[in-house]
């Protein structure tokens, strides 16, 4: 990835962008915004400002309306995070139900700070909004992707146990 000031779209990315853009209306270029955003991310793994800038130019719309977009949901990550995302639900239901026991357990095995990585690279924990679980709480999303639901102090060791020995394998 460039500067932050500097972010150069590749030819590949121009035409993903274009792809994503097509599924809409000429007038209505902006709408592909989010998957452009999931492209930045696919390819560097977090989206820069500067990103956003050549995504807000690529689409004909304000720099600020894209960084909206990325602030707004937790699936883009604005900086480098570890391989493993995990997403620990922090709303009131998943509160009631051990949510943020669940957080500080995982800081703690982990030793990190909430929102922090490990020094191997390998995971970043972050509380999250609502994933709409409730009735499985606590629940977590594992790079926005996989969602896991009752997650005890053992099945979070579990997990992270999990994640270190396919990290290992790669």
């Amino acid at each position: 990835m460039t500067s932050s000031t500097d972010y150069t779209l590749s030819d590949a990315t121009r035409a993903r962008f274009d792809r994503e853009v097509a599924k809409y209306p000429a007038d209505q270029r902006q709408s592909a915004v989010m998957a452009c955003l999931a492209i930045v991310q696919q390819e560097e793994g977090y989206v820069s400002r500067a990103a956003e800038d050549a995504i807000a130019a690529h689409l004909g719309m304000p720099p600020i309306a894209v960084y909206e977009v990325t602030t707004f949901y937790n699936m883009y990550n604005q900086r480098p995070l570890g391989k493993f995302k995990l997403n620990v639900c922090a709303n009131l239901p998943c509160q009631l139900r051990d949510g943020q026991k669940a957080i500080d357990h995982l800081c703690s095995k982990l030793g990190i700070e909430q929102g922090g990585t490990t020094a191997d690279g390998l995971f970043t924990v972050q509380k999250s909004e609502c994933l709409g679980a409730c009735a499985d709480s606590p629940v977590m999303l594992v790079n926005d992707r996989q969602m896991c639901s009752f997650m005890t102090n053992e099945r979070l060791d579990d997990l992270i146990d999990v994640l270190r020995a396919e990290a290992a394998k790669a």
